[in-house]
C-alpha cells in the first residue's frame, strides 16, 4: 500500500516535468559594444514569471508551459524591447542567445516601445527579418515623430487620414472625415504605450492599412506591471499639469488580472492667449485566463474633455500682437470667456477573445462599441457685422484701404469720422492690445442683445438674438467587430487573416449653447430676404417652433450612416536570402445621409437619400534581401482603392443630400526602396519612394465677394447675388510625392552616439482638376443641380501644402553608466507652402461677367505673378533632452525633461490657407497689391519655446 501511494504521489506531484514538459527560456542581454546588461527587467506578458537579468545580463524563465509569450525587457537609459516566442511540448530548454538593448535618450519621456528585430548578433542569411522595419521605429521615424513631429513635418507629405490606427484589434478611423479623435483616450499614455507600428505603406500582420503607418495599440490587463506607478508631468504647452496614477493587479491564482488608471489634465491658460485645457481619462481593464489556450478581456476607457482652441490670423494681426495672439476670447465681467469651446465624452467598450487553437494557430476576436457626442462652440450672428476683432472690416488695414476723407463708423465708435482719423484710432488700439478692440466684447454682445426691442416673430412674442452661442454637434454610435487569424505551416511560413466590419452611424446638427440675454434665435437664414425674396428662409420649412431657445436644435439636422467590410488575407514566408510578406485585400461600403430638417432651397434636404456603393481592392507586399546579417535590401510596394470618406461624399450634407460629381474610388499606387544597415556601431536606413494618386475628391467651403450668381426660381423670378457662402469641389484629384529620406545612428563610444535624418521631397499636383461650385445663398442652379461646372482649376505642379518638403536634422545623445543621459538635436525645415485655392485659378477667375470674356488688361505674366505659390520661410530649431533615473530598493524613479525650439524661434509658420474672398481678378489683384492686404492668408505660428518635465514613480 505505501508503495502504491509513493507511485501516486509521484506522478501527482510532478505532473508537470511528465505531462506538460515545462520548459527553461533563458538569454544574454547585451549592448550595442556586447558588454553585458545587468538588472534590466524582463517581463512575461499574461504571466507573474518576471525576472531580474544579473551581473552577465543572464536571465532564465522556468516551468514555462507550451505556448506562445511575450517578453517586455526594460531597463532605465534603454529602449523598451518586445519579442515574441514559441515553447513547444518536445523543448526541455530554449535558449533565445543574445538579445541587444540599444540605448535610448528620449523613449521614457515619450512612452513608447521600440519592437525590433533581435538578429543583431545573427550573421545567418537564414535568419527571418520580416518585420525588420514593419515593427520597428527605426532612427528615421523616431526623429522624424518625435522631433520634427513637434513642428507639423509628416513624413513623405503623406495625410494622416491615409492611415490605420487600431484599439484592441478594431479601427479608430472617423468614417465621416477619416480623422483619429486620439482624445477618445487622452491622458492615457501609460496604457496605450507599446504600440505596433507598420511604417508608411508596408503591410501589417493586423489590417491592411492605406498610406499611412498602421498603428496596433492592445490594452490587456495582465500585461502591465503589478503594482503602482504614478506620473506628474509640468509643461507649457496646450495643457499645464498632467497626474495619473495606475495599478495593477497581475495574473491571480484564479485566473483574474485588473488594471485601473486614472489621469487628469489641466491648465487655467494655455500657451496660447485665452486657452484653457480640463480633460480626464480612464481606464478599466479586467482579463479572465481560462487555461493556457484561452482568455478573454474586457476594457472601458473613457476620457472627457473641455478645451479652448486658438485661431489662425493674417500677417498684419501677428504684426501687431505675436504669435500667442488669440481672437476667439475676450473679457466677460473681468474673466476671460473663449467663444470656441471643445467638450466631448465618447466612452469605449471593448470585448476580446484570444484562442489558441493548437500549437500553429491563433484566434483572435474583438468587438467594440461606442458611442457619445463631441461638442464645439462657435459665436453666431443674424442681420449685424461680424463681432470678431479680426474681421476685415476692424482692422486697421480696412480703414487704410479706403480714401481717406472718407466718412467712417468704427466698430466701438459712436459717431462718424473720417478714414484716416479712424485707422490711426485702429492701429493705436491695436499697438496698446486694447482689450475692448483686439478681443471679443461680450459685454457689448450682452448689451447689444438685451437693448432689442421686444417684438412678435412666428407666434413667439420676446428679444429676438442679434448674437448668440451654438454648438456644432455630432453623437456618434459606433460598433466593431473583427476576426485576426494566424497559423503557422512551418517556422519559415505563416498565413494571416484579417475579418472587419463596422458600423457608423453619426447624427450632425447644431444647437443653441446660449442666447447672451436674449429670449430666442430664429431658425432662419438671415440672407433669405435679399438672396431669396419670396421664399420663406426656414431652415426647417414647416416647423411651427422656429423660436429657438437654449439646447434646441437650428440650422442643420442629418445623419451619416456607413457600413464596410473588409477582409484581409496575408502571407510571411522565407526562402533563401529573400523574407517575403505578401497581404490582399477586399472591401464593401455602403453609405448613406438621411436629412432631419427641410431645407426652403432643396428638395434632397429633406428624408433618407439612396445607399451609395463602394468596393475596394488592394495588394501590398514586402520583399526583404538578405545581403548579409546586418546589410539588407527592402522593398515596399502597393496598389489599392479606397472609398472617399462621407465629408467628400456628401458636398454640402447639412443643407441637401448632393454627393460630388463623378465621384470614385481614390487609387493609390506606392513604391519604396530601403539598403539598411542593422549592427552594433551602425544603424542605417537610405529609402527612395514615390507615390501616385488619383481619382482624389477634395471638398472645401468658405465665403466669397465678387462671383456673380445668377439663379432663377420656379416662377422664373431672377436672383443675383455677389457674395456668399460657397463649397467648392476637385474631383479626380491627382498627386505625385517623390523623394528620399535617410535615418542614421552612429556609435562614437559607448555612451556617445551621433543621430540624424535628411528628408527630401517633391510634393506636387500632377493634372488641373475639374471644379465644381455650390452655394447656399442660391440652392438649385438652373442646370437643375445643386452645383455648377467651373471648368479645370489649373494648378498642375504647384506644390502640396501641409508639410515641410525638405527636412534635416542632426543629433547627439549620451548616456552615463550612471543612469542619466543627456541629448540634443538641430532640426532644419524648408519647402513649405499653403494648398493653392482652386477657385481662383479656374476659367471663371479672370473672365468678366458682363462680357464673358477674359478681363482687357490682363496678360499671362501678371496672373502668373498675382497666383504666385504661397511659400513660407524655412525655419531651424534646436531641442534638448535630459533625465535620471534611481531603483530604490523595490522603488523605481525617474525624471526626464524636454526643451523644444530652445532659442524661441517664432517665425515658422506651422500651416494655415488661402483666403477666397475676392473671386475675381480685378479685386483679387488689387487687395493683394496693398501693403497690408485684407483678405490675406492666414496662418498658425509655432508655439515658441516650450518645455516638458515628467516625473515618474513605481511603487
Amino acid at each position: 500500500m505505501i508503495k502504491k501511494l509513493s507511485l501516486v504521489s509521484l506522478f501527482t506531484l510532478l505532473p508537470a516535468s511528465f505531462y506538460f514538459a515545462q520548459t527553461t527560456v533563458f538569454a544574454y542581454l547585451k549592448d550595442a559594444q556586447g558588454k553585458p546588461i545587468e538588472q534590466a527587467e524582463v517581463d512575461v506578458k499574461g504571466s507573474e514569471n518576471d525576472v531580474t537579468a544579473d551581473k552577465i545580463g543572464y536571465f532564465q524563465l522556468v516551468d514555462l508551459m507550451p505556448g506562445h509569450y511575450q517578453l517586455v525587457i526594460t531597463k532605465p537609459n534603454y529602449e523598451t524591447k518586445v519579442m515574441e516566442f514559441d515553447v513547444t511540448s518536445d523543448e526541455k530548454r530554449k535558449d533565445l542567445g543574445v538579445l541587444t538593448l540599444n540605448s535610448s535618450l528620449t523613449s521614457a519621456d515619450q512612452g513608447l516601445a521600440i519592437i525590433e528585430s533581435d538578429d543583431d548578433e545573427d550573421n545567418s542569411s537564414q535568419a527571418s527579418t520580416v518585420g525588420l522595419l514593419q515593427s520597428s521605429m527605426d532612427v528615421f521615424s523616431r526623429i522624424a515623430a518625435f522631433d520634427l513631429g513637434f513642428y507639423w513635418f509628416r513624413p513623405r507629405g503623406i495625410d494622416g487620414r491615409m492611415g490605420e490606427t487600431m484599439l484592441n484589434g478594431v479601427s479608430m478611423i472617423k468614417s465621416d472625415n477619416g480623422n483619429v479623435d486620439f482624445g477618445n483616450w487622452g491622458g492615457l499614455n501609460e496604457i496605450t504605450r507599446y504600440p505596433e507600428i507598420s511604417q508608411n505603406h508596408a503591410p501589417s500582420e493586423y489590417a491592411f492599412g492605406g498610406n499611412s503607418s498602421v498603428i496596433y495599440k492592445n490594452t490587456k490587463a495582465s500585461e502591465y506591471r503589478k503594482g503602482f506607478q504614478f506620473t506628474q508631468s509640468l509643461t507649457n504647452r496646450n495643457y499645464r499639469n498632467r497626474t495619473s496614477l495606475r495599478y495593477s493587479s497581475g495574473m491571480n491564482s484564479k485566473g483574474w488580472a485588473f488594471t485601473i488608471m486614472g489621469a487628469r489634465r489641466w491648465a487655467e491658460e494655455g500657451i496660447q492667449e485665452g486657452t484653457f485645457y480640463d480633460a480626464y481619462g480612464a481606464y478599466l481593464g479586467v482579463e479572465k485566463k481560462f487555461n493556457d489556450k484561452h482568455s478573454m478581456t474586457f476594457n472601458f476607457i473613457a476620457a472627457p474633455y473641455r478645451r479652448s482652441t486658438a485661431s489662425p490670423s493674417t500677417q498684419e494681426v501677428y504684426d501687431y500682437r505675436g504669435v500667442h495672439y488669440n481672437s476667439y476670447w475676450g473679457y466677460q465681467d473681468g474673466k476671460q470667456r473663449s467663444e470656441r469651446v471643445r467638450k466631448g465624452f465618447q466612452p469605449i467598450f471593448q470585448l476580446q477573445d484570444f484562442w489558441k487553437i493548437d500549437k500553429k494557430s491563433n484566434l483572435w476576436t474583438s468587438v467594440s462599441y461606442q458611442f457619445g457626442k463631441d461638442k464645439g462652440s462657435r459665436l453666431d450672428w443674424q442681420n449685424v457685422q461680424n463681432p470678431s476683432p479680426t474681421y476685415y472690416r476692424n482692422l486697421p488695414s480696412y480703414y487704410d484701404s479706403l480714401d481717406p476723407n472718407a466718412s467712417v463708423t468704427p466698430p466701438q465708435g459712436v459717431a462718424q469720422t473720417t478714414a484716416q482719423d479712424a485707422y490711426q484710432t485702429s492701429l493705436a488700439a491695436w499697438q496698446n492690445a486694447d482689450p475692448n478692440v483686439t478681443q471679443l466684447n461680450w459685454d457689448n454682445l450682452y448689451r447689444r442683445n438685451m437693448q432689442q426691442p421686444a417684438g412678435t416673430y412666428y407666434g413667439q412674442t420676446g428679444k429676438r438674438a442679434l448674437y448668440y452661442l451654438v454648438n456644432d454637434v455630432s453623437d456618434d454610435k459606433i460598433f466593431n467587430a473583427a476576426t485576426h487569424f494566424t497559423h503557422n505551416f512551418n517556422d519559415t511560413t505563416k498565413f494571416l487573416l484579417n475579418l472587419s466590419y463596422q458600423n457608423y452611424r453619426s447624427e450632425q446638427y447644431r444647437e443653441v449653447n446660449d442666447l447672451l440675454g436674449a429670449d430666442f434665435v430664429l431658425n432662419r437664414d438671415p440672407f433669405a430676404a435679399t438672396n431669396q425674396p419670396g421664399k420663406s428662409g426656414l431652415f426647417n420649412d414647416g416647423e411651427t417652433d422656429v423660436a429657438k431657445r437654449v439646447g434646441d436644435k437650428m440650422t442643420y439636422d442629418y445623419i451619416f450612416r456607413r457600413q464596410e467590410f473588409k477582409i484581409n488575407p496575408g502571407l510571411k514566408f522565407s526562402t533563401g536570402k529573400f523574407d517575403v510578406f505578401v497581404s490582399a485585400m477586399a472591401g464593401y461600403s455602403s453609405s448613406s445621409r438621411e436629412g432631419l430638417f427641410n431645407h426652403y432651397l432643396y428638395k434632397d434636404s429633406f428624408g433618407k437619400g439612396q445607399d451609395y456603393n463602394f468596393w475596394n481592392y488592394g495588394l501590398k507586399g514586402q520583399a526583404i534581401y538578405k545581403l548579409n546579417g546586418r546589410n539588407f535590401l527592402v522593398y515596399n510596394g502597393a496598389y489599392f482603392s479606397q472609398t472617399p470618406y462621407l465629408e467628400d461624399l456628401f458636398i454640402n450634407p447639412r443643407v441637401n443630400g448632393s454627393v460630388a460629381p463623378n465621384v470614385q474610388n481614390m487609387v493609390i499606387n506606392a513604391n519604396d526602396l530601403s539598403y539598411v544597415i542593422s549592427s552594433p556601431f551602425l544603424k542605417l536606413r537610405l529609402t527612395g519612394y514615390l507615390i501616385n494618386s488619383s481619382n482624389e475628391t477634395s471638398v472645401q467651403r468658405f465665403f466669397a465677394d465678387g462671383i456673380q450668381l445668377n439663379n432663377a426660381d420656379d416662377q422664373g423670378n431672377q436672383t443675383v447675388v455677389q457674395s456668399a457662402f460657397v463649397t467648392q469641389v476637385m474631383t479626380d484629384v491627382k498627386r505625385r510625392n517623390l523623394g528620399a529620406e535617410m535615418g542614421v545612428d552612429v556609435k562614437v563610444l559607448p555612451t556617445l552616439s551621433l543621430q540624424g535624418l535628411a528628408s527630401f521631397g517633391q510634393f506636387t499636383y500632377q493634372n488641373d482638376p475639374v471644379t465644381y461650385f455650390a452655394s447656399d445663398a442660391t440652392g438649385t442652379f438652373s442646370n437643375g443641380l445643386s452645383y455648377v461646372n467651373l471648368g479645370k482649376a489649373y494648378i498642375k505642379n504647384y506644390r502640396q501644402g501641409g508639410t515641410p518638403q525638405q527636412a534635416y536634422s542632426i543629433g547627439a545623445r549620451y548616456n552615463s553608466p550612471k543612469y542619466w543621459w543627456v541629448g540634443a538635436n538641430w532640426n532644419y525645415l524648408d519647402d513649405n507652402y499653403l494648398d493653392p485655392s482652386a477657385l481662383v485659378r479656374t476659367e471663371s477667375f479672370i473672365q468678366n461677367n458682363n462680357t464673358g470674356t477674359p478681363y482687357y488688361d490682363l496678360s499671362e505674366s501678371e496672373l502668373r505673378r498675382v497666383l504666385e505659390p504661397n511659400k513660407l520661410t524655412s525655419a531651424f530649431f534646436f531641442n534638448v533632452n535630459a533625465g535620471k533615473s534611481w531603483v530604490i530598493g523595490k522603488y523605481y524613479v525617474l525624471i526626464s525633461a524636454t526643451v523644444n525650439n530652445v532659442f524661441d524661434n517664432t517665425r515658422y509658420i506651422t500651416g494655415g490657407f488661402e483666403q477666397t474672398r475676392n473671386a475675381k481678378f480685378p479685386d483679387f489683384r488689387q487687395d493683394n497689391d496693398r501693403e497690408f492686404t485684407l483678405f490675406a492668408p492666414k496662418y498658425w505660428y509655432t508655439q515658441g519655446r516650450s518645455y516638458f518635465v515628467n516625473l515618474q514613480f513605481r511603487f
